[in-house]
């Protein structure tokens, strides 16, 4: 089943759904609060200006409105009548001069201003540098009063507002630190268990962090530590007995040159034996080692792979070499040389005297291949192949100790690389092997 669209978009990482739900947290505070300080602190308020500015119309008309010699129009009876400077009465004409149709309608003042004056009123509001308030009176509804509101701006950022604000950054960067402080530990136990996946056995991680991180890293530390030890004790059991089997061998190899040359046959049988089994010890060895022993440089994979078609020349048989142009990568040189020497031993052991050694580049990440002519292997035993001590002798006849491609894997996973292995389509195999330039 496919998640659905908006759930991609969904944090995953524990610090981000954290600050996430600090973030939602937040914003319904803001809301509320600016819910509660509308309702409880600027409605009252505006109320109690609406019903100041209705006190100061109905003055206008209490005493009526005088139209003689001296003041011909309503509108200049009532702007005789202005004690307040700021107060100003226009009729339709002058109001739409002065810009009434640029100011915006509210119904909530007009429904006040209309129960203060006894009638149907319209309150208008401009904003601007100064807030601007346009009352169309019942008892004259042909004519429009403009009464500033000095110190009343909206368009400036109230000290409400710039609190919020204050309060809302704040509580996100307190929540962003504390999130971030309590992801650190689970980053690096991260980063350490994919150290110890490696083979790489970190020091110890410090315990800090809350109690059930502690407890967690206090674990993975114990692990860490039992895995390390289990695995010293493994590579000294191997190479104690890796030692104590040469020994042997050596003095097997001694005594076989004593024999006589009527016996040479039972001597190169017994040579050939002795090669095998040091050639198997130090497969063992090679294993154990897992290439810890040097660090990654800058390489040419180009380079590495010619060293060894030159080396491997002397063999009976035919090395076709095939180079792209690839970049420069870090890798540890000696382990991938042995990769390709392995690769090259199987071929030629598997083959029938043919080899092609190709790099590749394919802007991401640099490969080389290794390809025989050989009886190929079957498909439900290729996956198998990577395993230790797992041959393929089924399809293609040997005898060793199974810990070639085992030793190639590991290290190919220790470059956190990829190796396949694939029959080709003319016959025999083909290993191929991809590294990140980095």
């Amino acid at each position: 089943m496919k998640p659905k669209f908006w759930w991609r978009f969904v944090p995953r990482s524990a610090f981000s759904q954290t600050v996430m739900l600090i973030g939602c947290l937040l914003l319904i505070n803001q809301l509320v609060s600016y819910v509660t300080v509308a309702v409880y602190v600027l409605k009252p308020s505006y109320q109690q200006i609406n019903q100041l500015i209705a006190r100061q119309v109905k003055l206008l008309f209490v005493d009526g409105i005088d139209i003689g010699r001296e003041h011909l129009t309503i509108v200049d009876a009532l702007n005789a009548k202005v004690h307040d400077d700021g107060m100003k009465i226009y009729n339709q004409q002058q109001a739409r001069e002065a810009g009434i149709e640029q100011a915006t309608y509210y119904g909530f003042w007009s429904a006040q201003m209309s129960e203060y004056l006894g009638g149907d009123a319209e309150v208008r509001v401009t904003h601007g540098s100064v807030l601007q308030i346009w009352i169309s009176p019942p008892q004259a509804p042909s004519i429009w009063i403009k009464v500033p509101l000095i110190g009343q701006n909206v368009s400036d950022l109230s000290p409400l507002t710039l609190y919020l604000m204050v309060i809302g950054a704040l509580s996100v960067a307190g929540g962003w630190w504390f999130a971030r402080q309590q992801n650190r530990p689970l980053r690096r136990l991260q980063k350490a268990a994919i150290a110890v996946s490696r083979g790489e056995f970190p020091e110890p991680l410090p315990l800090n962090g809350s109690s059930e991180i502690v407890e967690v890293t206090n674990a993975f530390n114990q692990m860490a530590h039992s895995m390390k030890q289990l695995e010293q004790d493994r590579a000294l059991l191997m190479a104690g007995i890796s030692h104590d089997l040469r020994t042997p061998l050596t003095r097997i190899r001694l005594a076989s040159e004593m024999m006589v040359e009527e016996d040479q046959y039972l001597k190169d049988g017994i040579v050939n034996d002795i090669e095998d089994m040091d050639a198997i010890i130090s497969q063992f060895i090679a294993y154990i080692r897992q290439d810890q022993e040097t660090s990654r440089e800058l390489g040419q994979i180009n380079k590495l792979i010619q060293d060894v078609a030159q080396a491997e020349a002397n063999r009976a048989g035919e090395i076709e070499v095939v180079l792209t142009d690839c970049p420069e990568a870090q890798f540890q040189a000696i382990a991938i040389k042995r990769v390709l020497s392995n690769l090259v031993e199987n071929a030629f052991r598997y083959g029938s005297g043919w080899i092609r050694i190709s790099s590749q580049f394919d802007g991401k990440r640099i490969g080389f291949s290794v390809e025989d002519n050989g009886p190929g292997i079957d498909e439900s035993q290729i996956t198998k192949l990577f395993q230790p001590f797992t041959q393929g002798d089924i399809a293609r006849g040997s005898v060793g100790s199974g810990l070639g491609l085992a030793i190639i894997k590991r290290i190919i996973d220790r470059h956190q690389g990829q190796v396949t292995l694939s029959n080709r389509a003319e016959g025999g195999l083909r290993a191929q092997v991809w590294l990140p330039l980095e």
